[in-house]
């Protein structure tokens, strides 16, 4: 059976028990029980590599808890023993009762938050089973025993199919869409930014991790392949903060799908730590992130931020600049009103940017690129440590209206791309000089001066008095008809 196959008999299962009732329970749930596969898979090739050096192997889990005890206990023959297995109500009660709070206690007795032991706890602390059919959940779990974990290539079709349902969970609506950037963009922002092995990338609202995991793909496909690289790009290139119960599941998931083991996603509200506590160690190289927008941040929060205001993408904002080392480059994903916006925090935020960071590029993305999102969204460029002289905007233009059936694609952005270095002057691009800038307001919106601007509204009472006078140019041919008959 294929993978794929799997996934959607899972799903179907999923869709029958009257615990799990929409696509974002559908992955929460998938989720925990692939992490536990996983886990089971983990622990048995570090047990055969201690066996081939002579040494002894410390399971993390009891044998109770272990996969081929609870889950899968398996005769000689190498198939389920249902003499043995739990099913039904016992088998929910042993989830609900034993499983999870057990694992849930690793977050208390790990060692450090960057270990697997303490992701296990984390993951475990958040999620609930939701899978009210012992029956359904037997099928699952057997379902779950037939995805091979083991090579590369596994985990790489894994892992498409796992962001295949991220996605799947961003079209959905409802909350999903905060959750789910398109890859193409977040590639696109890669692409310009440039990761090297030996930098670190940062995303304090990673939500599923794309930004991370997109960034891993693309360092690993260009690095030498050596012990010290791998071991560099594992445990020392990619950091992460989530405030979300399952998002923070999803993206640890989702990394470690990836091939990175013990991801270092901490599960903390960013904007609860003052910015102001931020020290030259807790900062980036890369910043690539599209933080939430449209929330509001309690009074206590704003206290954290020099520039006050409820807005949370304004927040991560002023965290990003901060989180920056001097010469980092950050790529923000941020609704267009932060262009425009006449209020204090808005002024001054734009102010902030454009004399603490060169701000040298904005792309201008087509409404419909956030499926389920009706906001009109752009993407910032910059490099931390010198004032912005010149800005170049680049205005995505498709040729077509976006959506389900036209999501955005890597050839959309080709272009934007390649005309990075040189940054010219076309139909779609412009550059305008910082001197120019009006500096009282900063204003900094989208205006294509290559294109001839739309004809302005007219005023109510002028659309009125010329409705008026075509009726009264109707009645008048009405009337002549008349006198004709």
């Amino acid at each position: 059976m294929s993978f794929e196959q799997t996934f959607k008999n899972i799903d179907d299962l999923l869709y029958k028990d009257s615990g799990a009732d929409s696509e974002l329970d559908y992955i929460g749930q998938t989720s925990w029980v692939m992490f536990l596969r996983y886990l089971d898979e983990l622990e048995q090739d570090k047990a055969d590599e201690a066996a081939l050096e002579g040494k002894d192997y410390t399971f993390i889990l009891k044998e109770a808890y272990r996969w081929g005890i609870w889950a899968m206990p398996k005769d000689a023959e190498g198939k389920l023993d249902h003499h043995v297995a739990m099913t039904g109500t016992d088998l929910v009660q042993f989830v609900d009762g034993n499983l999870f709070p057990y694992l849930a206690e690793f977050k208390n007795t790990a060692e450090n938050p960057q270990t697997i032991e303490y992701k296990i706890g984390e993951i475990f602390s958040e999620l609930k089973n939701k899978i009210q059919s012992g029956y359904n959940l037997r099928e699952i779990l057997e379902y779950a025993d037939d995805l091979p974990f083991r090579t590369s290539k596994d985990k790489h079709e894994l892992s498409h199919l796992y962001e295949t349902k991220i996605k799947n969970m961003g079209n959905a609506g409802r909350n999903g869409g905060q959750y789910y950037t398109p890859r193409p963009l977040i590639r696109a922002m890669i692409n310009v930014l440039n990761p090297q092995i030996g930098e670190t990338v940062y995303d304090g609202a990673a939500g599923s991790c794309g930004f991370l995991c997109e960034a891993y793909d693309y360092m690993f496909e260009r690095m030498e392949k050596n012990t010290d690289n791998l071991k560099t790009l594992q445990e020392a290139t990619f950091y992460g903060k989530e405030k979300k119960n399952l998002a923070y599941v999803i993206g640890i998931m989702n990394m470690i799908l990836h091939g990175i083991e013990a991801p270092n996603i901490i599960h903390t509200n960013t904007l609860g730590e003052n910015i102001r506590d931020i020290q030259e160690k807790d900062r980036y190289n890369i910043i690539l992130a599209n933080p939430p927008f449209g929330g509001k941040e309690r009074k206590e929060v704003q206290q954290n931020f020099d520039i006050k205001t409820g807005e949370t993408a304004f927040l991560f904002m002023q965290h990003f600049i901060k989180s920056l080392k001097a010469g980092g480059r950050a790529a923000i994903v941020i609704k267009n009103t932060v262009l425009s916006n006449t209020d204090n925090a808005s002024v001054s935020l734009r102010k902030l940017l454009l004399e603490s960071c060169n701000l040298h590029t904005i792309l201008d993305m087509p409404g419909g690129t956030f499926l389920g999102a009706g906001v009109k969204t752009v993407t910032l460029f910059f490099t931390k440590g010198e004032p912005t002289k010149n800005i170049w905007y680049y205005q995505l233009n498709p040729g077509r209206n976006m959506g389900k059936t036209n999501p955005l694609n890597d050839k959309d952005l080709a272009e934007f791309v390649t005309q990075q270095e040189n940054k010219p002057e076309t139909e779609n691009s412009w550059n305008v000089k910082t001197a120019t800038i009006d500096a009282e307001t900063f204003d900094l919106s989208v205006k294509n001066p290559n294109t001839p601007e739309e004809a302005p509204l007219r005023e109510p009472a002028i659309i009125l008095a010329e409705m008026k006078a075509l009726d009264a140019e109707t009645n008048s041919i009405l009337e002549s008809i008349k006198e004709l008959i």
